[in-house]
């Protein structure tokens, strides 16, 4: 009898904690950044992007209900810290030590993901170490994390299109830029860059805040299906073969 009731007692928890894990919302940015092309595309609900894609998937399998906002880029950082979001999606090689910080708790890795210093062409011998950055004026995207760059200034655009554009006017030598929207940009402006040295390297996570940790059992799990099934790959070809081609043609 005993056991009859802790067996009831078990299900009925379980059946709680289910019913408040569905009607958990998570809050979260619908663009990330405004312009973080190809994971994020603006304005384009039929070919969103690469997360603008997988993120509803990801959470519809998880069974967790969204609510989407849309801040500015540089708004995005403060809207985590202070609880106006839930989640966004980042690599820890973005951060110092690959510190997400205390307020935040990481998910398994999603995809992998690459940044460089990009240049034109005829400037990539001089960029082939990440240390040529010290000290130097860099060109960034305002309200992206760069882990060293207390080591060179920013010079911030609003876009990596805005930084291909700002290398060809010779405003900044360098920029830092994921390899895909450098890739990109590249080709939708017709714009001679190169890739030179590997500034960060690693995978994306989605960034929880910690008082949703008890969700992220739910989360890896989707994320182990849709990786297991070829969903995600299926979504990263759709929007990388093409980029990828043309800069080895």
């Amino acid at each position: 009898m005993k056991r009859s009731v802790t067996a009831v007692a078990c299900l009925m928890l379980c059946f709680i904690s289910g019913f408040a894990f569905a009607q958990t919302t998570l809050k979260y940015n619908v663009n990330g950044s405004s312009s973080w092309v190809p994971y994020y595309i603006p304005n384009a609900p039929e070919n969103p992007g690469i997360l603008g894609e997988i993120v509803p998937l990801l959470l519809a399998k998880a069974q967790i209900n969204i609510e989407k906002h849309n801040f500015p880029p540089r708004r995005t950082n403060y809207a985590l810290d202070n609880g106006l979001l839930d989640f966004d999606f980042v690599s820890p090689s973005w951060f110092p030590n690959n510190d997400l910080g205390e307020l935040f708790v990481q998910s398994s890795a999603l995809l992998a993901i690459q940044e460089n210093i990009i240049t034109l062409k005829a400037n990539a011998k001089d960029w082939q170490h990440a240390d040529q950055l010290t000290g130097k004026a860099i060109g960034t995207v305002r309200g992206y994390l760069y882990h060293n760059d207390a080591e060179f200034t920013r010079v911030d655009f609003i876009s990596e299109r805005e930084l291909i554009i700002a290398l060809e006017k010779n405003r900044v030598k360098a920029a830092i830029s994921g390899d895909l929207p450098a890739l990109y940009w590249a080709k939708q402006l017709n714009s001679p860059i190169a890739l030179a040295a590997i500034h960060s390297k690693g995978d994306l996570v989605m960034r929880l805040r910690k008082e949703h940790a008890a969700l992220l059992p739910q989360i890896n799990a989707a994320i182990a299906e849709l990786q297991a099934d070829g969903t995600i790959q299926h979504i990263i070809d759709k929007y990388t073969l093409q980029a990828v081609f043309e800069q080895t043609k």
